[in-house]
């Protein structure tokens, strides 16, 4: 079954701290929301199963349609209903980054700017310096818990957030914890430099191919992560603000990056909802492009930002890009991937 309480909490961060000397260490973050509620946020650092090393991404300038899809959220704790239909986050299915740039790090070891918790410091450490700056974490809730003092700062009552990672694709030992648009991630707004701050964690044991009503990893399918510069066929650019009246003729381009034909019959084009549209069958010349229309109800380029996904003739993920509303804005420009 998914996690119990998905959601994400919109606080300040006031301090951290360290954990080290434990089976599953964690980097432990102090959040206080405007009401004066005190959290504490358990990333973890290290995994349970091996390999054990998590593997991170971090995105300087992190530009995705979720960001204006979290505003009108009040600050602290936020229950997200389970679906694409709001601001949830997804690692196969929302296209936040590519997963062949992830990489690893050991949990916390000794010099500097060398391990996780030195990353996570890092960004955390200057939010907590911005008094503008504020945190989104995404994952479960625990607590209140009445008359317990949080173990880590000490505050009253016990309350906090953790699974502040992937929550599907899990082996066999944690696969109760699977669930689709449920995973977290830690998301810093610095309002005065108008710009987030995207960090991602997985562990290397979950699968990258899951069914999209359980979470749970795909019988039968390579479960990896591509690595750098293997996707064959990826998409390059999408016209989502044609000229003209609607309805307007949108439409996605593909290229085939590799050596050899990729034959596309029975892929499909699919938007954040679900809805799909098929990509023209047949042959794809290595290193040619096809214009792939949409329209007729299937998959649509909203033009306040949007996902687009490719799926092969099995239904597994082959690519996926995003595009936010400043990126659509310009009427009759392509947004170029």
């Amino acid at each position: 079954m998914p996690l119990k309480t998905y959601g994400v909490l919109i606080t300040r961060a006031d301090d951290t701290r360290r954990e080290g000397g434990h089976d599953t260490p964690h980097y432990q973050i102090h959040l206080a929301d405007d009401a004066g509620t005190h959290y504490r946020a358990a990333v973890n650092v290290l995994s349970s199963e091996q390999p054990s090393e998590l593997l991170y991404l971090v995105s300087e300038d992190f530009r995705h349609p979720v960001t204006d899809r979290l505003e009108g959220l009040e600050g602290g704790w936020n229950t997200l209903p389970s679906g694409p239909g709001g601001p949830n986050l997804d690692f196969v299915r929302g296209n936040l980054f590519d997963p062949a740039l992830l990489r690893t790090l050991p949990p916390d070891v000794s010099g500097p700017d060398n391990d996780l918790a030195d990353l996570l410091d890092h960004h955390v450490r200057r939010a907590v310096a911005d008094p503008q700056a504020r945190l989104y974490v995404f994952g479960e809730r625990w607590g209140p818990e009445t008359g317990v003092k949080d173990k880590v700062f000490g505050f009253k009552p016990g309350n906090g957030i953790h699974d502040i990672h992937m929550n599907q694709g899990n082996s066999r030992r944690f696969q109760g914890d699977d669930g689709v648009w449920q995973d977290g991630g830690l998301l810093i707004h610095f309002p005065a430099q108008r710009r987030w701050v995207g960090v991602f964690l997985a562990f290397q044991s979950q699968s990258w191919h899951t069914d999209d009503l359980t979470g749970h990893t795909l019988e039968g399918v390579d479960p990896t992560r591509p690595e750098p510069g293997t996707q064959p066929v990826r998409l390059v650019a999408a016209l989502v603000n044609p000229r003209g009246p609607a309805p307007e003729p949108e439409s996605v381009t593909l290229l085939n990056a590799s050596p050899d034909p990729v034959d596309l019959t029975g892929w499909r084009l699919l938007d954040r909802l679900g809805q799909s549209s098929p990509v023209p069958p047949g042959p794809l010349a290595a290193g040619a492009t096809l214009l792939a229309p949409l329209g007729g109800g299937g998959a649509q380029l909203g033009n306040h930002g949007g996902e687009i996904t490719l799926l092969d003739a099995n239904s597994l993920k082959v690519h996926g890009v995003s595009y936010t509303a400043e990126q659509a804005g310009r009427e009759g420009w392509s947004v170029v991937f």
